[in-house]
């Protein structure tokens, strides 16, 4: 084989006439075929691996911050009620802009509804406020309403502009 001398900086390709270094064997599939493995099992989806991952939520986090258990509870109670108008539940809907749960276990949400005539406007922040202090470990749930910014079609989420085909 061709040595670099103390000048070049680089090794030429060896001569058709060389010593080349043995290539590897090539790749079979009977190699990546497990034996013990059925057909069926071969062809059926296998798990994703980001599944797992997914699924997992941080370390350390505290019950009432995003992702924390508490939280998580109180946004599933919101995504129960609907808008008696519209067959969107109201978290997806957008109109809800906030929510707080403070280290004494007390839900603060702060919501909107899509007009300041809605016929519910009496009657949904009471409801919001009996379904968030229903979440078990919520010591006191408190609603807060505005209508500044005032709620928009683009607050909300992809699944409800599908749901009313809007995608």
């Amino acid at each position: 084989m061709n040595k670099p001398s103390e000048d070049q900086d680089f090794v030429a390709a060896p001569a058709p006439n060389e010593d080349v270094v043995q290539k590897p064997p090539r790749a079979r599939v009977s190699d990546a075929v497990d034996p013990d493995e059925t057909p069926r099992e071969t062809m059926e989806r296998k798990r994703d691996y980001l599944e797992g991952f997914l699924q997992k939520k941080p370390e350390g986090l505290s019950p009432g911050e995003p992702g924390g258990d508490l939280y998580e509870a109180v946004i599933a109670a919101l995504k129960e009620i609907y808008d008696p108008e519209i067959p969107v539940n109201i978290y997806d809907l957008g109109l809800i802009y906030g929510v707080e749960i403070s280290d004494e276990s007390d839900a603060h949400i702060t919501m909107t509804l899509t007009t300041p005539h809605c016929p519910v406007a009496e009657s949904m922040p009471g409801e919001v406020e009996l379904r968030a202090a229903s979440v078990p470990g919520v010591r006191d749930a408190e609603v807060n309403l505005v209508w500044d910014p005032p709620w928009g079609p683009d607050r909300m989420t992809d699944e409800a502009r599908l749901e009313l085909g809007m995608l």
